[in-house]
């Protein structure tokens, strides 16, 4: 790689055939407000074969003035220019263009503004600033790179930086060294989509391509096509669009979409050809015709297009490897930046009707990775202090978002907060503001009870996707233990009344384990969800229901300060800390960790525990039993404030890596019962975060793992001496303390969030409705017979439900329910 000029603007322009052009431009270019000393011009004398050579010689010893010897095309033509430049930033500009006087110095400012942008995109207007000529690069699904807007009345509604696909070369500027990693241009396009080509491989690399609309050019719209002749045109249309699609795309989206784009290719040929007859040289599109074909030009151009992309196909296949491998973004990433994948790009009636049948007969724009809109939907506050749900909702919303338009819902409340997605609020006090969001999606991804209390939800015909990694109806058995077993067995029914209509009105399921998948397959099978139609499409059932734990950041944590540590009276620097994440609930044990801890403070006076969380942030969940219980205990044996603290309140999101990295051990001790069997522990997945040795009580499934990956210890439930050994061990054991925090870096890449959700990732990108709802959804006279649920219904519920709204949400919530209630029946009445 060359050494080059720091602060140096190369920019090159390539004349073919319109010196008078370049001269003006020239011209133009010495009077931006650039500094002169660094501002290198190049211009490429590209084989014109009449008199620009000599005219552009008068332009003086300051220009850097290369003769070519022949046609490179644009590509080409840029390519050597950019290999004689001495800059740090290169700038393509079109000969039959002029730039505005900021145009140098606002795109290098835009480059000050993030190490990733790789290369800045100019707006370019028309020659008198009227109309637009580029505000946004777009690509069809079949690889025919467009302008958007092209052609309207610049009305001031595009000068908004934004990331771009790509920039056209008629203005725009690139890093000398992004330029030189990409290996420029690629030669083999000669002229047509080699900017677009750049672009969508500068994205792939990682890099940003960012529009800035200060920096602002004006074009004569294209004086210098139609050298060639319109058939060499077209072909170098066909086949550079074919080259583009088949480098750059990855395998699952070139799969869906080639086939097709080469039958277009030959559609669109037949539909537009005019005259009777061409001669062309196959061999050099811009050279002399020294081998010529007389051939049907209604029909040659697009299938010469896809000959010479066969021709061509061994070194396009080593391209395509190189750029597949090295590749940093994924195709859906990028979709944002596709634009309207969908442009016909020639309104001719034979060419649309066969534009048509081809994607409609291929199913192209549903397989082409459309980006959906996906609802994301929680039932707990979105803000700095988040628990499980939220956190959960929070990332499923943000790996959606790479891919698709994100909205996330909370039934409680939201903080502002930056975000990939849009965040707003909803409430069950008032059923219809679920109704807007409702319509706007294609996919609904929900858990809690939102479908119990929105009725639009519950109607829904779109796609919907139910986050069951919490069976809340499990989690009621410990819960309600010391209500009335009236009042406790309520609360069980109407979490499984609950799930069960969840159950039976969802397409696809996601679970936290194996062991949860195995249990909700028994309660689907109870629904009659596990049926011939379900059984058929995949005898699994992964269609059906996924595994998709809780998961981990991409990034590893970062301690910003000591949240803990010489932080919390009574702890100092160098106490051994335990760390208990999350709440204290009434299914967990921290007594036998607090006696676990008191006996091993008469050895070891340097130990700590430190329990994180007890206020919950979701104000409807009440403080249980056991953390009273907890404080108590502490209290009792002498403990508290000296080797046991309680955090009372939540703490923030953001900053739990602060707490984290404080402790020298993760504890989770818990209470033997159906509810610990089919559990997922989350507050460990935040151990595993922070590289902590583990101790917990066996039973669950991360008791299991921790036992069998070697993460530090599993313990019999309520073994006050069993914990304080293995505590005592994997605190002051150095040997099984470095044992164990290898196994957490190891065991830990399999949580990351990418992972563990990439069932539901990969679900909506072909979203589907479950086998036998959409049989459903097809027949009425079909229907499937399955497990009727009785709502719970009755005067006394009406009066109960009519009071709770009125004291919650006041006379306008219980006027919209009711309103809710007449419609429901009123189209439950309609044949």
């Amino acid at each position: 790689m060359k050494k080059r000029r720091t602060g140096v603007v190369s920019v090159v322009l390539v004349n073919f055939r319109g010196a008078d052009d370049t001269i003006e431009c020239v011209t133009r270019l010495r009077e931006t407000d650039w500094p002169s000393e660094l501002l290198e011009i190049v211009v490429v004398e590209n084989g014109s074969g009449d008199d620009s050579l000599e005219k552009l010689r008068a332009l003086g010893d300051d220009i850097v003035l290369i003769d070519s010897g022949a046609n490179l095309g644009f590509t080409g033509g840029c390519n050597l220019g950019v290999s004689k430049s001495t800059g740090e930033f290169v700038a393509f500009l079109n000969n039959d263009a002029k730039p505005h006087r900021e145009w140098i110095r606002t795109a290098i400012e835009t480059f000050g503004t993030g190490r990733d942008i790789g290369a800045v995109a100019s707006k370019v207007l028309d020659w008198d600033g009227a109309d637009v000529d580029f505000v946004d690069g777009a690509i069809t699904w079949y690889g025919m790179g467009y302008k958007p807007h092209a052609g309207e009345q610049d009305r001031g509604s595009w000068d908004v930086e934004k990331d771009v696909l790509f920039g056209t070369g008629a203005a725009m500027f690139i890093r000398a060294e992004v330029f030189e990693q990409l290996e420029g241009f690629d030669d083999d396009y000669f002229m047509f989509y080699d900017d677009v080509d750049l672009g969508w491989r500068l994205n792939l690399a990682g890099y940003r391509f960012r529009f800035q609309p200060a920096s602002l050019a004006y074009h004569k719209h294209h004086a210098s096509m139609n050298k060639f002749g319109n058939f060499r045109e077209e072909y170098l249309l066909e086949r550079n669009a074919l080259y583009t699609l088949y480098k750059n795309l990855g395998d699952e989206l070139l799969d869906d979409t080639f086939a097709a784009a080469l039958l277009l290719a030959v559609r669109r040929a037949v539909g537009r050809g005019q005259l009777d007859s061409t001669q062309f040289d196959l061999r050099n599109p811009g050279g002399d015709d020294q081998r010529t074909l007389d051939v049907p030009k209604s029909t040659m151009a697009g299938v010469f297009a896809i000959d010479r992309f066969v021709e061509l196909l061994p070194q396009m296949t080593e391209k395509r490897r190189a750029i597949q491998a090295s590749r940093q973004r994924t195709d859906r990433e990028l979709l944002k930046l596709f634009g309207k994948i969908d442009e016909p790009a020639y309104p001719i009636e034979s060419y649309l009707d066969g534009y048509a049948k081809i994607v409609d007969s291929l199913e192209v724009l549903e397989n082409a990775g459309r980006r959906r809109r996906v609802l994301v939907i929680t039932g707990d506050p979105i803000g700095v202090r988040m628990a499980g749900p939220a956190i959960r909702s929070w990332h499923i919303a943000g790996e959606l978002a790479q891919e698709h338009d994100v909205r996330l819902l909370s039934m409680t409340s939201v903080a502002p907060m930056d975000a990939p997605f849009e965040l707003a609020t909803i409430s069950h006090h008032h059923p219809s503001s679920v109704s807007e969001h409702e319509k706007w999606a294609d996919v609904i991804v929900l858990q809690g009870n939102a479908l119990a209390l929105f009725p639009a939800l519950a109607k829904t015909k779109k796609i919907l996707v139910v986050d069951v990694y919490d069976p809340m109806h499990l989690e009621q058995l410990e819960q309600g233990r010391n209500n009335t077993f009236r009042q406790w067995n309520k609360q069980i029914g109407d979490a499984t009344t609950t799930l069960n209509q969840q159950l039976e009105q969802g397409d696809f399921f996601l679970c936290a384990s194996d062991r949860q998948r195995h249990f909700w397959l028994g309660q689907l099978a109870a629904l009659g969800r596990i049926n011939a139609y379900t059984y058929s499409r995949d005898p699994e059932l992964d269609s059906l229901i996924a595994v998709a734990p809780f998961g981990i950041p991409s990034e590893d944590p970062e301690q910003t300060e000591h949240a803990i540590r010489g932080t919390v009276p009574g702890i100092g620097e160098n106490d051994k800390v335990i760390v208990w994440g999350g709440g204290i609930y009434n299914w967990f044990d921290p007594q036998t960790l607090i006696r676990a801890v008191g006996s091993l403070s008469e050895r070891h006076p340097d130990i700590r525990l430190f329990f994180m969380g007890v206020k919950h942030p979701n104000p409807d969940v009440p403080e249980m039993e056991a953390v009273a219980q907890a404080r108590a205990l502490a209290q009792q044996l002498g403990l508290l404030g000296t080797h046991v603290f309680f955090n009372e309140s939540w703490v923030p999101y953001e900053q739990r890596q602060n707490y984290l990295l404080d402790a020298d051990l993760g504890v989770s001790t818990h209470f033997q019962h159906v509810e610990t069997t089919f559990s997922f522990r989350t507050r460990i997945l935040d151990y595993l975060w922070a590289g902590l040795p583990i101790v917990t009580t066996s039973g669950d499934s991360f008791g299991d793992l921790v036992a069998q990956e070697g993460l530090g210890a599993a313990v019999p439930e309520q073994d006050v001496d069993a914990l304080s050994d293995a505590i005592e061990e994997y605190l002051f054991d150095a040997e099984a303390v470095a044992s164990a925090r290898a196994a957490v870096a190891r065991v830990r890449e399999d949580f990351r969030w990418s992972r563990a959700l990439a069932p539901l990732i990969e679900f909506c990108r072909r979203p589907v409705r479950a086998a036998d709802k959409e049989v459903e959804a097809k027949s009425h006279t079909g229907a499937i017979k399955k497990v009727q649920i009785t709502p719970r219904t009755g005067i006394r519920r009406d009066f109960d439900r009519a009071a709770y709204y009125l004291r919650e949400g006041g006379v306008s919530a219980v006027v919209e329910r009711y309103r809710a209630r007449v419609e429901r029946r009123r189209q439950s009445a309609q044949p």
